[in-house]
């Protein structure tokens, strides 16, 4: 009873090996036909492109026209007319002065001025007459016209002996007084022209000193900062506001060395901020440093950037990208196509049914596809589809 028991215990096992073992059979020889299976594939030929080169930089945008503004007068603030942020045109008065005592001594060289041309003659001092006319001189010489016919006439008389050597000698005395007295006032018609043209620059003088109370803005901006709180005293060349450009722009970044020959004035550039991650901003080169930085070894360059709505701020960072005059011929292929293992960039190339892995150095991002340097040659085909789980010697049909 008990070896019957045992035999058909060890019947049971055998027969249960014997299926595991059918069932591993089958399994394997499924794996097997899977694995020889070519697997479907598209492909895209390695292509001859020609490319123009540019360069992605990081810049600094800086204004174009800033400047700190001071006074030129003394004297106590009386009103302010601009603050923080507000924006002024060139010319506007962004703060003034009492300029009592600029008015008191500009109305006192005016009235100077007057003074000195009512003694020449005159209403203009930029239509002032002849030295000849002015009143004196006009007087002086009528005196001497007189003088002359008194001593011609005395000298007639004199021939005749009709009248004395004293007589003569009196009318030649008042001639050369007459004579004196007019050249003494054509010398004071020039000293007095030379006290108009000075009363004048003293008064064009005054007149700037009392224009200079009210400060104001150099060129169109904003007010970037003030310094100065209403009725403090201000003296000359005190710092007061401090007025920046917004538009344009301008910004500073640099170049590499090696790509200098081909970067000149004119030469577009494209530049983004974070404040506005999917707005581009265009500009043009403008300058171009003709040294290198020794700590860089690149090329600081400038581009002027349109700014009409005041969006962009000087001080802010900017992604530039620049392109440039060189054309090069590179293969390239879809970024899609490249699988990247281990710090390695590789693809794999069709040839004879059977994938082949290649190595690949890149060089510069294109869009959508990228720049090959060594690695594949041009028109050969490349896997771009499941590119992760492809493998060297994968038996493969082309689809595309």
């Amino acid at each position: 009873m008990r070896s019957s028991r045992l035999l058909f215990a060890g019947s049971a096992a055998a027969a249960a090996a014997l299926t595991i073992l059918g069932c591993s059979r089958s399994d394997t020889a499924l794996a097997r036909s899977t694995e020889a299976a070519p697997k479907s594939v598209n492909t895209e030929a390695v292509r001859k492109e020609s490319v123009r080169r540019s360069v992605d930089v990081v810049g600094t945008l800086a204004a174009v026209d800033q400047v700190t503004i001071s006074s030129e007068a003394d004297g106590k603030v009386r009103r302010i007319l601009a603050d923080l942020g507000d924006r002024v045109k060139a010319g506007d008065v962004l703060i003034e002065l009492d300029g009592e005592k600029q008015q008191y001594a500009y109305e006192q060289q005016q009235a100077a001025l007057a003074r000195a041309l009512a003694q020449y003659g005159a209403t203009n001092p930029r239509e002032l007459p002849e030295i000849e006319r002015t009143p004196e001189a006009r007087r002086s010489n009528a005196e001497l016209v007189q003088a002359t016919q008194a001593f011609d006439r005395a000298t007639e008389l004199f021939k005749r002996t009709l009248i004395s050597q004293q007589a003569l000698d009196d009318a030649r005395a008042t001639l050369q007084s007459a004579r004196s007295r007019y050249d003494e006032a054509l010398q004071n018609g020039k000293d007095l022209r030379a006290s108009i043209q000075a009363s004048e620059a003293a008064m064009k003088l005054a007149d700037r000193e009392r224009r200079d109370t009210q400060i104001r803005a150099a060129f169109d901006g904003y007010v970037e900062k003030r310094m100065v709180n209403l009725g403090e005293l201000v003296k000359a060349q005190m710092p007061v506001m401090a007025i920046v450009r917004l538009d344009p722009l301008k910004v500073i970044a640099e170049i590499p060395e090696k790509m200098t020959p081909w970067i000149s004035d004119g030469r577009p550039v494209e530049l983004r901020v974070d404040a506005y991650p999917g707005r581009p901003f265009a500009g043009t080169v403008t300058r171009v440093s003709p040294a290198v930085n020794p700590a860089t070894r690149a090329f600081p360059f400038e581009a002027r950037i349109p700014n009409a709505d005041a969006a962009l701020k000087p001080g802010t960072f900017a992604r530039v990208h620049l392109e440039i005059g060189k054309v090069d011929d590179v293969l390239t292929l879809p970024y899609s196509a490249i699988q990247y293992r281990y710090g390695v960039n590789r693809v794999f190339v069709v040839a004879g049914g059977k994938l082949a892995v290649r190595e690949l150095t890149l060089g510069e991002r294109l869009g959508d596809r990228v720049e090959i340097i060594s690695g594949v040659k041009a028109d050969e085909r490349v896997a771009v589809t499941d590119v992760d789980t492809l493998t060297d010697g994968l038996n493969v049909t082309v689809t595309k």
